[in-house]
């Protein structure tokens, strides 16, 4: 049984030994109050090992979000907004970025990107019609392409003709992801600069969007939102030391498994994901000053 998770902190705890130090490096440190953990996969063997892409993978823990602390909502935004301002590429420095909010609006688990867009303040046709007052911001545009189901449309199919039109210099996907453990859910935000590929943490994997895909940085924002049911059962009888069941037999075939409280969790860490993007797009932005551009 595969352990099934998109989290790349997960992939290497999970592992039955330690990935090599030299291929893959690990770093702790606390922002805005919230721990940070970063992964760094250097090499394509530690890649094939740890099954992730080569690239940096930067995890944000919302545990003082969710226990409602002090501030704890502008701290947020304004950590992940940092953390995105490190991985966003220095070629992209004040040039458009394209925001990708993948998923299915009407599924709520899998709305995270849809309804983080939503919150993003979309200033290219503004920078173009109205230069004297938005001049000094940079142009950003905000995308919702859906699911194939929806559109008969594969969302990179999507995503590459809007490119063509605007040329942006970097391009920012969120979407919700798969966790392996339960206490990821709604608690923890994944960035990395590998891009993302749409319906992988749920068993439909579609086209990747990365680099090598689209022709400009990707940078994948996520939240996992779901566990795989059979994950989770084995993980469960492995730490008991029970042998296989029938029980565990029947979750043969997919099973998601969330939480209760999803519909405002996933509001909640939606709002923050976008209020964040607008930070790391427009650093002079304050939480207040974006509370007034989306009223």
């Amino acid at each position: 049984m595969a352990f099934r998770t998109d989290l790349a902190v997960e992939a290497i705890e999970n592992m039955e030994k330690a990935a090599d130090a030299d291929q893959v490096r690990q770093t702790e440190r606390t922002l805005e109050g919230f721990s940070v953990s970063e992964v760094d996969i250097l090499s394509a063997r530690a890649a094939e090992e740890i099954g992730k892409p080569c690239g940096r993978y930067l995890t944000l823990e919302l545990d003082a979000l969710l226990r409602r602390e002090e501030d704890a909502f502008p701290r947020a935004c304004r950590a992940l907004g940092g953390l995105l301002g490190e991985l966003l590429p220095k070629t992209a420095k004040g040039g458009p970025v394209l925001v990708a909010g993948l998923g299915n609006r009407m599924i709520t688990p899998d709305a995270i990107g849809p309804q983080a867009v939503d919150h993003v303040i979309a200033t290219r046709h503004l920078v173009e019609q109205v230069p004297d007052v938005f001049a000094s911001w940079r142009p950003v545009s905000a995308l919702a392409p859906g699911v194939l189901g929806q559109t008969g449309v594969e969302t990179g199919e999507v995503v590459c003709g809007v490119l063509d039109r605007i040329k942006p210099a970097a391009v920012l996907a969120v979407d919700a992801l798969a966790a392996g453990r339960l206490s990821r859910l709604l608690r923890t935000v994944q960035l990395a600069d590998t891009g993302i590929t749409p319906g992988a943490g749920v068993g439909n994997a579609r086209a990747a969007l990365n680099e090598q895909t689209l022709g400009v940085p990707v940078i994948a924002v996520g939240v996992p939102t779901v566990v795989d049911g059979a994950t989770l059962a084995h993980e469960i009888a492995s730490q008991l030391g029970g042998p296989s069941c029938e029980a565990l037999e029947d979750l043969s075939r997919p099973v998601m498994i969330t939480t209760r409280d999803i519909d405002r969790e996933v509001s909640d860490v939606s709002r923050m994901i976008g209020y964040a993007i607008n930070m790391a797009l427009h650093p002079h932005l304050t939480v207040e000053d974006i509370d007034l551009y989306l009223s």
